[in-house]
């Protein structure tokens, strides 16, 4: 098995879970990453940035590494698209590569390898700014949620009317159908849930895991840290993958 070395402290939990999964299909076929890249149209030193979570890789990449693996691909590319959300905002620039081979002849590569050290340099000082800036944006844009919420909590109270403690947004009536159990929030058995995610699958999911006896925070609809570690822990326990995400073979466990 490949020494891997230790991810980007600062890379989103989504794209560490993608990148993760990736490196396990590699070393599951025990290929390298010569033999890799001669088996699909991206060079070695692509697959040295996908693996390394320094790019985002494109589904193309992600769907043939599956199957040179003997994997669904389909359970990937949906980790993929999760992972693409963390890199909507600008954080990291596209593979280059991802829309033609990195394939070059050695006279050719030799050429280039003059003004490669240079871009390198430049690109680094560049995504460091860019990192700055991002993490600077986001932390107004969070700031500016708290305020817009707080403001709405308060626009909804009457004048007149003392603030009630808040009630939770979901409810857990927790029963079993037919060999189920189903908390009646939502009756779906293979919505792809991670963390970030919001909404009745949610709240159905994390009222199945207070039934399982854990403890997946309050019953709020939104998949945050206590949830996915509440996840991991079913996971673990029912012997699947412990990824944190929710899939079918999840929504299963919970279920039964």
């Amino acid at each position: 098995m490949s020494r891997w070395k230790a991810l980007p402290a600062e890379l989103d939990p989504r794209v560490r879970q993608l990148v993760v999964r990736l490196r396990r299909l590699k070393d599951h076929g025990g290929l390298s990453m010569r033999q890799l890249a001669a088996r699909t149209r991206y060079s070695a030193k692509s697959w040295e940035r996908y693996l390394g979570g320094r790019t985002l890789p494109p589904p193309e990449a992600v769907e043939a590494i599956a199957r040179i693996a003997g994997d669904d691909p389909t359970r990937l590319l949906a980790l993929r698209e999760v992972a693409a959300e963390a890199w909507k905002d600008g954080r990291a620039a596209p593979d280059p590569d991802a829309g033609t081979p990195d394939v070059l002849s050695a006279g050719a590569e030799g050429r280039a390898a003059g003004g490669r050290s240079l871009r390198v340099a430049l690109t680094a000082g560049a995504v460091a700014l860019l990192l700055a800036v991002c993490a600077a944006i986001l932390v107004t844009v969070r700031l500016s949620d708290d305020h817009d919420r707080t403001a709405r909590t308060s626009a909804s109270l009457s004048p007149s009317a003392a603030p009630a403690p808040s009630s939770p947004t979901y409810g857990c009536q927790v029963v079993r159908v037919d060999g189920r159990w189903y908390g009646g929030n939502s009756r779906t058995t293979d919505t792809q849930l991670a963390r970030g995610n919001a909404g009745p699958a949610v709240a159905e999911a994390q009222c199945l895991l207070r039934r399982a006896g854990l403890s997946p925070g309050p019953v709020d609809g939104i998949f945050g840290p206590r949830t996915e570690n509440a996840v991991r822990h079913l996971q673990r326990r029912a012997g699947l993958v412990v990824d944190g995400i929710i899939g079918p073979h999840t929504w299963k466990a919970l279920r039964e």
